[in-house]
C-alpha cells in the first residue's frame, strides 16, 4: 500500500496593521527612537482598527514591534480578541541610523533622497539598516510567525517600510517600487502565507474586513 503524502497545512492569513498616527507622523523620521506615543488621533485610530479587526472573528495571536507606538496600537486589538501582545523585534521598523529623528522636509532635499526614492534596492541609510536587509528581515519574520499558526489568523502591528516590503515580496514586485505602496495609519493589509507562497487579499484596507478571504 503506498505511503500517503503528508497534508499541505493550510495557509495562514496575515494582518499586518501600522501604528495609528503620532504627533510627529508626515513631518519627522521616527526610526526606532523612542520614547513616541500616539497622538489622540492614533488613539482613537487604534480603537477602531481593533473593531474592524474584531469583525474577522477569532483571532490567534497579537504581534507587534518593540516600539511604543505600535504596542499602543496593537493593545486595544489584543484586548478585543482576548490575547496578550507579543513583542517580535522583527516587525521593527527600518533603522535609519544617522536619518534617526531628521525632518523630512530638509531630507527630502538632500541628494540621497532621489536614491531612496527612485532606487532603494542601492540604498544603506548612514550607520543604519539597507532596504534590502529590512525586507528580508521582515518577510522572514511573517513567513515564520504564518507557520507557528497555520491556517489560523494573526495580526501583526509594524510600521509603514516594513509594510510596503512584505507587500512587495509578496506581489512579486521589486523593491525599487515599492515607494508606490501607500500604507495610511491603523490600515490593514491582508497577506495568506502559505505553502505555494504568499497571496495578497487586501492593501491598504480603511473599510469592512468582514469579506476578506480567499476568491
Amino acid at each position: 500500500m503506498p505511503a500517503r503524502k503528508p497534508k499541505t497545512p493550510p495557509a495562514a492569513l496575515v494582518l499586518l496593521v501600522r501604528h495609528g498616527r503620532t504627533p510627529t507622523t508626515g513631518t519627522v523620521l521616527p526610526g526606532r527612537a523612542a520614547g513616541l506615543s500616539l497622538s489622540d488621533e492614533g488613539r482613537a485610530q487604534a480603537e477602531a482598527v481593533a473593531e474592524r479587526l474584531a469583525s474577522l472573528g477569532k483571532i490567534d495571536a497579537v504581534y507587534a514591534s518593540p516600539l511604543e507606538r505600535t504596542r499602543q496600537t496593537a493593545a486595544p486589538i489584543a484586548k478585543r480578541t482576548g490575547h496578550r501582545v507579543v513583542v517580535e523585534k522583527g516587525l521593527l521598523e527600518c533603522d535609519f541610523g544617522e536619518w534617526t529623528g531628521g525632518d523630512l522636509k530638509a531630507l527630502s532635499k538632500t541628494p540621497e533622497w532621489k536614491v531612496v526614492q527612485r532606487w532603494p534596492s542601492g540604498f544603506r541609510f548612514p550607520g543604519g539598516e539597507s532596504f534590502p536587509e529590512m525586507q528580508s528581515r521582515v518577510t522572514s519574520t511573517l513567513v515564520r510567525l504564518a507557520r507557528l499558526h497555520p491556517g489560523g489568523r494573526i495580526v501583526a502591528v509594524s510600521h509603514a517600510d516594513p509594510i510596503k516590503a512584505a507587500v512587495a515580496d509578496a506581489l512579486g514586485t521589486h523593491l525599487d517600487l515599492f515607494q508606490r505602496i501607500v500604507i495610511s495609519p491603523c490600515s490593514v493589509t491582508a497577506i495568506a502565507y502559505g505553502d505555494t507562497g504568499p497571496t495578497v487579499l487586501a492593501v491598504n484596507s480603511l473599510g469592512n474586513l468582514a469579506e476578506l478571504r480567499p476568491s
